[in-house]
């Protein structure tokens, strides 16, 4: 089976730089795989991408060495397994709030005797091998999704769930059950102090912990904090960047008279 890079990274105490992508797009999928992302996101949450759209996207993504990841909508099996079987090597689940949430999670993503993962890798094992069925419980990676106060209250019983892989925080949704204005890089003290506590409990439970981020700036700073997967933006937002960027150089530009 192809291996899994984020395991391989991982392995060695690296960390992996993570593109997103919300633009329901193959071409686009393809310019940002073609870019060196370590991985890419396809977020079917809050991107405007379809099934049908996401599966093209992984096609593309596959052009590359880029690992293809997965938000699902919800906690959802149905969603999870046609994810998986779609070819992603990753799936990042939001809202897991509870131990049955996060065994929900590794249940659905696992084929028996671990899992009830229905069987049916029908593009999974073009991208992943033959011999995916055999070896995929133990390469495909599982992130649940903290945002929650419950899920912050329960963080340390749902580190000890077997399967789980790692844990992604979406500071923003975050923020907001704090009482805090959404954000991904300045958070408001309640919020940061919580990014603190998740980042110490997965280093305590030697889980993998990963987070958004709208600047470089910022994803290397939660590196040092130990965080091992960090994503940065999204494809609409650089997009718009790099279009402000230059509209902004041309109207100066032009008031000036040059």
């Amino acid at each position: 089976m192809r291996e899994n890079r984020l395991r391989t990274v991982w392995a060695r105490g690296g960390a992996i730089v993570n593109g997103w992508l919300a633009i329901a797009n193959t071409f686009s999928a393809e310019v940002m795989a073609h870019q060196g992302w370590d991985s890419l996101t396809v977020d079917m949450q809050h991107g405007v991408i379809d099934y049908q759209a996401a599966a093209g996207m992984l096609t593309a993504i596959s052009t590359t060495g880029t690992v293809p990841v997965v938000r699902v909508p919800w906690l959802e099996d149905g969603i999870l397994m046609k994810a998986l079987d779609a070819g992603a090597y990753a799936v990042i689940c939001p809202m897991i709030n509870s131990v049955g949430d996060a065994e929900r999670l590794v249940a659905a993503t696992h084929y028996a005797p671990m899992g009830r993962r229905s069987f049916g890798p029908i593009r999974a094992l073009l991208y992943g091998g033959q011999d995916y069925p055999k070896h995929a419980n133990e390469t495909i990676i599982v992130f649940a999704m903290i945002e929650t106060l419950q899920g912050l209250d329960n963080l340390e019983d749902i580190l000890r769930v077997p399967g789980l892989d790692a844990i992604y925080i979406g500071p923003s949704d975050l923020s907001l059950a704090l009482g805090c204005t959404p954000a991904f890089d300045e958070l408001d003290p309640p919020a940061a102090e919580a990014v603190e506590f998740v980042i110490a409990k997965c280093r305590e439970h030697k889980i993998v912990a990963g987070i958004h981020n709208g600047s470089a700036e910022y994803a290397l700073k939660r590196i040092g904090m130990g965080f091992q997967f960090v994503t940065i933006g999204s494809d609409a937002r650089l997009m718009a960047a790099g279009s402000q960027q230059v509209l902004a150089a041309m109207r100066a530009g032009l008031e000036s008279g040059n």
